[in-house]
């Protein structure tokens, strides 16, 4: 039986959570392998998609990934969004909200969501938002679930567009000691 590898990838804006381009219309797309280098099989547990950033494990177990992608384990981001976000937004979100996933209308789950009061300093390749477009905001919201580009759908249907989305933490695994665009080799995850 083959030993099992993990690692842990902080995922930089502009690359998609794959390794291997199935698609043509994908021609021009940076993938993981642009990155990193990882043990033949190796797959990301769950996505980011091309506009968003943080933290990605990686792993060679199916039955690992599939527990990391359940609702047992919590899933932490960070968002940017556009406006000055008020509670009342606030507690939609963790409430629920109805976003659409394929055309269908679906309520998230209840989820925590936090205002973060002072801008996290996270390097970016990202061009900044020029101030004259308005203010910003900062939030954290933690979730279970992990449907299609639901944080952003979430934020939009609350009134305040996404402009960045980091994930910052996957059950207890975070970006702490990760640098952009790097990959380091674990153990095992700690979930």
């Amino acid at each position: 039986m083959s030993e099992f590898t993990h690692y842990k990838l902080w995922k930089p804006y502009g690359y998609l959570s794959q390794f291997i381009n199935n698609q043509n219309r994908r021609k021009n797309k940076k993938l993981l392998s642009d990155l990193v280098d990882v043990e033949e099989n190796t797959m990301a547990i769950g996505r980011l998609d091309e506009k968003s950033e943080g933290l990605l494990l990686l792993t060679n177990n199916g039955k690992l990934s599939q527990l990391i992608r359940s609702r047992k384990v919590e899933k932490e981001y960070w968002v940017k969004v556009d406006g000055t976000l008020n509670q009342s937004a606030i507690d939609q979100l963790q409430e629920g909200v109805n976003i659409s996933i394929y055309g269908k209308i679906y309520k998230t789950l209840a989820c925590q969501a936090t205002l973060i009061k002072d801008e996290p300093i996270i390097p970016t390749d990202q061009k900044p938002r020029a101030a004259k477009h308005g203010p910003t905001s900062w939030l954290k919201i933690i979730i279970r679930e992990g449907k299609f580009r639901q944080v952003r759908k979430m934020t939009a249907a609350v009134g305040f567009p996404c402009l960045r989305l980091v994930r910052y933490r996957i059950g207890q695994e975070t970006l702490d000691g990760l640098q952009q665009g790097k990959c380091i080799r674990v153990n095992k995850f700690n979930i």
